[in-house]
């Protein structure tokens, strides 16, 4: 009938997309398996894949444990000897140190500025120097200063938190140093096999070429 409004329909069905091919279980263990294409370089790359994974999990750990033991022994060794050489000493400003621009705030509790001091060193001489202190500390102020043999200014002693740190940071680096290394060595014996791959392929192919190229 002229006018009329056609019925609404269905919208047109959506095809399901086909399914993925299907990965191998045994995808990435196919240079272990018996078959025509394996050559004797896939063999010889799987043994070598496998025996640097087995050096890397050998090596890292005994790696970072050997480096962190010799790194705690250092540094402890120089947190005694630090410990022995310096002492702390009273030091008074002899001049203001600088203000914080917001007094007060967290960021001012934390900041440190360089203010020079007076001390008396370990020979019982006067001394001056700079050190780090509080914003804001007026001309004559008391603060303590670490002093070695020499009656410098120096760092404190290390603490166990640092020589833990710093034990941590050798023993992970050396860890991270094997693991590196096995993927170098893995990644150059792949691009010498690849290699040796393509000479034999050329001269395969040199044998082999004539005979296509020859007229019946």
């Amino acid at each position: 009938m002229a006018g009329e409004i056609p019925q609404a329909q269905p919208p047109p069905a959506v095809p399901e997309p086909e399914p993925g091919p299907v990965p191998h279980p045994y995808l990435l263990l196919w240079r272990w398996r018996r078959n025509p294409l394996r050559r004797s370089s896939d063999r010889l790359a799987a043994w070598m894949s496998l025996g640097l994974v087995l050096a890397v999990l050998v090596a890292a750990p005994a790696a970072m444990f050997g480096v962190g033991d010799s790194a705690y022994r250092h540094y402890r060794s120089t947190a005694e000897d630090e410990a022995r050489g310096r002492d702390q000493r009273p030091a008074v400003l002899t001049h203001d140190a600088p203000r914080h621009p917001e007094p007060g705030s967290e960021e001012a509790k934390k900041a440190r500025y360089a203010a020079p001091v007076r001390f008396t060193g370990p020979d019982g001489a006067s001394r001056t120097g700079t050190t780090e202190v509080e914003p804001g500390l007026p001309t004559g102020s008391t603060v303590l200063v670490w002093v070695d043999d020499e009656g410098r200014i120096t760092e404190p002693p290390l603490t166990a938190e640092q020589i833990r740190s710093r034990t941590m940071g050798w023993a992970i680096l050396a860890f991270l140093g094997v693991v590196l290394t096995g993927l170098a060595a893995h990644a150059a014996t792949g691009q010498v096999l690849h290699r040796r791959n393509l000479a034999q392929w050329d001269a395969a192919w040199a044998n082999t070429a004539p005979r296509w190229s020859r007229h019946p």
